[in-house]
């Protein structure tokens, strides 16, 4: 017989429920669905006399400034790159470094490791991009000295835009891998040890239990963790490239993303309605990005995808 009881009803009877989960619904409401009023200031020329809706109605004059710069396509490219690059590369590094701590039989010794790569990420990106400068300065840095030291010539590194990659990308898995980490040390706590001990007896060594049972147990958590990396894959770590790059022009072209090209530009121009427009084509390209991943995921393995 159909259910006739109506919404007051459910109310109701889930009323503890819902007075506990009120303070985060209200709080996501506020810092995220409220400010996308502020959209309409992609399509202005913002003043501060006409604040966000008193300012010029421009339509899509911001977006052909962003389109015709010359430098869509680039910063679009380098954005996209570096964000697989870090996506595929912290991911395969936090899975082995989840499965060496699980397989760590040494308990004081594996809390020290953990805490170890974990503490990285707390360090905020200033201080690292000041580490990063003592190091690879071309005259004081101590990259350098060494090299003096030991007779060899140094390398000016503020010159060479390549080198910026492979510092950029090291940097981004020194501070990320650790915090990743704890996700699949979680999930593959969640796995039956009596799974392990009927392996053992088997005679399946660690590597094949690692392969034939842990791989396969962290798929899940792999995919839900991927696909939430895709819906910013169009967004650059502005701390992480403003800070350790910072105006050094000469690397621009291997280093500039969307977010540091705009902030430049909005210190430059003052122009809010530029960066607003910027800001809602990252969005767009996001959505439809993780939209399309999660379909494809859908199609394949129905139980991964997100919805």
């Amino acid at each position: 017989m159909r259910n006739k009881k109506g919404i007051l009803w459910e109310l109701n009877k889930h009323k503890a429920k819902l007075l506990m989960i009120s303070p985060a619904v209200l709080i996501f409401f506020v810092l995220a669905y409220i400010p996308m009023a502020g959209i309409v200031v992609a399509f202005k020329r913002y003043n501060y006399v006409g604040g966000m809706f008193g300012s010029p109605w421009v339509g899509f004059d911001n977006f052909k400034f962003f389109f015709e710069s010359g430098q869509l396509w680039h910063v679009t490219k380098n954005t996209m790159l570096y964000n697989v690059v870090f996506i595929i590369l912290n991911n395969g590094l936090e899975i082995i470094m989840a499965i060496c701590l699980a397989e760590m039989t040494g308990k004081y010794i594996r809390k020290f490791m953990q805490s170890a790569i974990f503490l990285p990420y707390f360090i905020s990106w200033v201080v690292v991009s000041a580490f990063v400068y003592n190091v690879f300065n071309f005259e004081y840095g101590s990259l350098n000295t060494v090299l003096k030291s030991l007779g060899m010539s140094p390398i000016d590194v503020y010159s060479n835009p390549k080198a910026w990659i492979i510092i950029l990308i090291f940097f981004s898995a020194w501070k990320s891998v650790g915090y990743g980490t704890v996700f699949y040390l979680a999930a593959i706590t969640n796995i039956d040890t009596e799974t392990y001990e009927a392996a053992s007896i088997d005679g399946a060594n660690i590597f094949q239990r690692i392969r034939y049972i842990t791989l396969p147990a962290l798929i899940p958590t792999t995919v839900t963790l991927l696909l939430l990396s895709v819906g910013g894959i169009i967004r650059g770590d502005f701390q992480m490239f403003y800070q350790i790059v910072g105006d050094n022009g000469l690397v621009f072209n291997t280093t500039d993303v969307i977010d540091t090209f705009v902030v430049r530009s909005l210190l430059t121009n003052q122009e809010f309605g530029m960066s607003s427009a910027a800001g809602l084509y990252q969005s767009v390209i996001s959505f439809f990005l993780i939209i399309t991943v999660n379909y494809i995921v859908r199609k394949t393995q129905k139980d991964y995808a997100l919805f």
